[in-house]
């Protein structure tokens, strides 16, 4: 018996995990209905796992819920994407300027994750793995709170990256290049600019993002 809560726990998290992937890889489409017993018999296990991990999703605004209760995966907006941009430009910059000593005597990590960007087969691997270089400076600049913030939106980021990237399949190959040089050039100002010249450098980054990655592509 005491063995239940944890492997309640563990259903939730594993039923959580897969319904992420298949959100974030395009499976389960903006707006498909995420029905309790669909989903649980569809994944093998009970209902309650699946409504955990849809309150999990809700959370990581991957989910949203009707009026009536019933689970959709979240279509999001011009407006949602426009306040994921202000978020980004307010945490990122100031991280920047607070990770430019320890990248400076340490960029090892982020110089892995741009050869495994140019390695990368697929855009999921590549939206994946640009997210993953600047969750890595937001780590690197000590900053808990920070972190913690930009990870709240990370799921939601990753979601409608992958969904544009989808829609322009064509561009596999420049969207893994032009994405690992502009971080190789980040890197080189961390090595050799001040903090301020790096938080300033990292703001230009994110609205190069902005304009490279407009939201008008794709929405209805």
């Amino acid at each position: 018996m005491k063995m239940e809560p944890s492997s309640s726990s563990s259903r939730a998290d594993s039923t959580s995990e897969k319904l992420r992937r298949e959100i974030l890889d395009g499976l389960a489409a903006p707006g498909d209905l995420l029905a309790e017993s669909a989903v649980a018999r569809r994944l093998g296990v009970s209902r309650v796992p699946v409504r955990e991990a849809l309150f999990t999703l809700e959370r990581d605004g991957l989910v949203e819920f009707s009026g009536t209760g019933r689970a959709y995966v979240k279509e999001l907006s011009p407006r949602d994407f426009e306040e994921l941009y202000v978020l980004r430009l307010t945490l990122e910059p100031v991280a920047g300027g607070l990770a430019a000593p320890t990248i400076r005597s340490d960029a090892s990590a982020l110089l892995k994750n741009i050869a495994a960007t140019r390695k990368a087969r697929t855009l999921g691997e590549v939206t994946r793995l640009d997210l993953e270089f600047h969750e890595l400076i937001l780590e690197m600049s000590g900053h808990a709170r920070l972190l913690k913030l930009w990870r709240s939106i990370r799921s939601e980021l990753e979601m409608w990256l992958g969904r544009l990237q989808r829609q322009h399949r064509g561009q596999k190959l420049d969207t893994r290049e032009q994405t690992a040089s502009s971080h190789e050039k980040l890197i080189q100002a961390f090595r050799s600019q001040p903090p301020s010249a790096c938080e300033r450098l990292s703001r230009d980054h994110i609205i190069n993002w902005r304009e490279w990655l407009p939201m008008q592509q794709g929405q209805k």
